[in-house]
């Protein structure tokens, strides 16, 4: 079942005196449970085309589905809400909010959503044990590692069972094992629970973990790749 389908998606930017197609005409389908990596050179429009597939940018032209829903044809509160419930983001920041605890930020969209309380501990809890951090819960961004911190950020992305995840160069900040460490987390996650995750990466270890890569340049795929 395709939880993605975009066709002839463009998306130009127009402010300078040339035009750039940061995405142009891309068609493509992803599946449930796939494990796919975006790739090419800087500029190939990777990070435009997952922000448009999350909902984060609109299209210029052509068509993005999430879900059997048409994302350009929704006004804004109601995009925010759909992000909300069907689509989860891990960034190479992190994006963690420097105040809360990794137990605060890890609930903080299912506060949004309204979750009673005692379902937000019983999820939280459990997706910061499977992350591997659950004695880290009480700590603040600030007093953790940058794999940690990610780690944070994978479970919050997972906290309100979205349809996939979007990450976007989630290990561009990482140590070498810290790396390794949060790719085999995301592996296990799409292989025990099927959660479809989409990659924006320059990394090796990424790509070479991936049962599929779309690679862009010049906002167009140029090839398209299942193992």
């Amino acid at each position: 079942m395709s939880v993605i389908q975009t066709n002839n998606l463009t998306k130009v930017y127009d402010e300078g005196p040339i035009p750039v197609h940061a995405v142009n005409h891309v068609t493509v389908n992803i599946e449930e449970g796939e494990f796919t990596a975006v790739v090419g050179p800087s500029g190939s429009g990777k990070t435009t085309l997952l922000n448009i597939v999350g909902g984060l940018d609109r299209p210029t032209s052509g068509s993005v589905k999430v879900d059997g829903v048409e994302l350009s044809s929704m006004n804004e509160s109601n995009l925010i809400k759909f992000r909300l419930e069907h689509i989860g983001f891990v960034f190479q920041s992190y994006n963690l909010i420097p105040v809360l605890t990794a137990k605060e930020n890890t609930e903080f969209i299912m506060l949004l959503q309204g979750t009673p309380e005692k379902q937000r501990t019983e999820r939280v809890m459990k997706l910061l044990d499977e992350v591997g951090i659950v004695e880290q819960a009480d700590k603040r961004p600030s007093e953790m590692s940058g794999g940690q911190q990610q780690r944070v950020a994978v479970a919050r992305a997972l906290a309100s069972r979205p349809k996939f995840v979007l990450a976007d160069e989630p290990t561009a900040n990482l140590d070498s094992k810290s790396a390794e460490n949060l790719l085999d987390l995301m592996l296990k996650l799409n292989q025990e629970e099927n959660v479809t995750f989409i990659f924006s990466t320059h990394d090796q270890r990424v790509i070479d973990r991936a049962r599929r890569v779309i690679t862009l340049e010049d906002g167009k795929i140029v090839k398209d790749e299942k193992r």
